[in-house]
């Protein structure tokens, strides 16, 4: 089936965006390849931004959502309540990133003849399932998700938390992530986006022999960063090249810079910022590290293993379902500084051994997390959810 009409609806898109969101993005950019028409509602918080564009054949519809207002919240809920009832002849399925308000305002505008599918966005500590049981409403808007057409695990670990928190067994469904592929790793490659980096970003000019690591994702108190730089400082002891790259955002930027700046850091370790694509970045780099203990399956680790990067990663359950230690990279203890400078020290002394990490990190993705099998997997169940709505259409009009 195609031609059927779906709406995503995710707080963060291109071009400030994260993981979660790049998967939305490419999953809705493959869907509209397929023939159907895919649309994102997102919310518009910067005013030079334009409310409507078009992004790889995917329309994009920004919602207003003033944070320095206490009622942005709901301003942007009800912004999204009325662009769902106001536009009802205009999709036939909405698959929604996450379990919370934005669920619970969707399930609320959507008449029951057009399936909600809910997408959890997080996991562990932090996901979705515990945010209900501790929220405030938090129980009222579980009472709500309950009533969506299908729940979408995308990691193992989401998948048994949807199942442990109560949601009907037979409409959770495991849709594991997938990530783009991406060109083989080499020195050619390496050398080229290096000097596409210089070009664009003159901060960001290294010489070809510079080691490089990158730590990719949002700068948050619970991602142990302060626990990488620590480690750094051990690393810059023997490798005084060394460069540190934390790419991304967020609310723990400043106290970041400012630990970096007092321990005289500046130069060996640098907040990049956020960039609106990764590739060049993850090609550039000589290491990925993700010193996170959340127990989520990080977008991030995903897509640096495919760009053939070596990781350094913590030894967590859902990190031990991607990586093998020794075999694409090395899981080292949750919180232990000493161990994760000693695994970034190996990684760096032994290049050849950090190639061979590299390419069965890229093969491991390769085999389990390729974008086209996470597109067929969703287009499977979109297509069943929608053709059982209208069984006598080969697809909505």
């Amino acid at each position: 089936m195609s031609g059927y009409r779906v709406v995503f609806i995710t707080r963060r898109f291109w071009p400030q965006w994260d993981g979660a969101s790049r998967t939305i993005g490419n999953l809705a950019a493959a869907l509209v390849k397929r023939g159907c028409q895919a649309s994102v509602l997102t919310v518009w918080e910067v005013p030079r931004w334009a409310a409507e564009i078009q992004w790889r054949g995917v329309s994009v519809i920004r919602l207003p959502y003033d944070r320095q207002n206490r009622r942005g919240e709901i301003g942007y809920l009800q912004a999204l309540t009325r662009w769902l009832r106001g536009n009802r002849d205009q999709y036939d399925l909405v698959c929604v990133s996450g379990l919370r308000h934005d669920a619970y305002a969707a399930l609320g505008a959507v008449t029951s003849e057009v399936p909600v599918v809910l997408r959890a966005e997080t996991s562990g500590f932090r996901g979705d399932c515990l945010w209900q049981l501790d929220a405030k409403r938090g129980r009222r808007i579980k009472r709500r998700t309950m009533k969506a057409a299908a729940w979408i695990g995308p990691s193992p670990l989401a998948h048994r938390e949807l199942i442990a928190a109560g949601y009907p067994r037979e409409r959770i469904h495991y849709l594991a992530h997938g990530v783009t592929r991406q060109p083989v790793r080499d020195k050619m490659t390496r050398r080229a986006a290096r000097e596409s980096l210089a070009t664009d970003h003159s901060m960001l000019r290294l010489a070809e022999e510079t080691p490089l690591a990158v730590c990719v994702g949002r700068l948050h108190r619970s991602r142990g960063l302060v626990s990488l730089i620590t480690a750094w400082e051990s690393i810059l002891k023997h490798r005084p090249d060394a460069r540190l790259w934390f790419v991304g955002n967020g609310p723990e930027r400043t106290s970041l810079q400012q630990r970096i700046d007092a321990r005289n850091l500046t130069g060996q370790v640098s907040l990049v910022g956020q960039f609106d694509e990764v590739d060049t970045l993850l090609a550039a780099a000589d290491l990925f590290v993700l010193p996170s203990s959340e127990e989520d399956l990080s977008i991030a680790l995903l897509e640096a293993m495919a760009a053939g990067l070596p990781v350094v990663a913590c030894d967590t359950l859902s990190n031990r379902e991607v990586v093998e230690s020794g075999q694409q990279g090395l899981l080292v203890p949750s919180g232990d500084v000493e161990a994760l400078a000693t695994a970034l020290s190996r990684v760096m002394d032994q290049p050849e051994w950090a190639c061979q990490l590299g390419n069965e990190a890229r093969n491991r993705i390769e085999q389990s997390f390729p974008l086209g099998k996470m597109v067929e997997a969703y287009a499977t169940l979109f297509e069943g959810l929608v053709g059982a709505r209208c069984p006598d259409r080969e697809c909505p009009s």
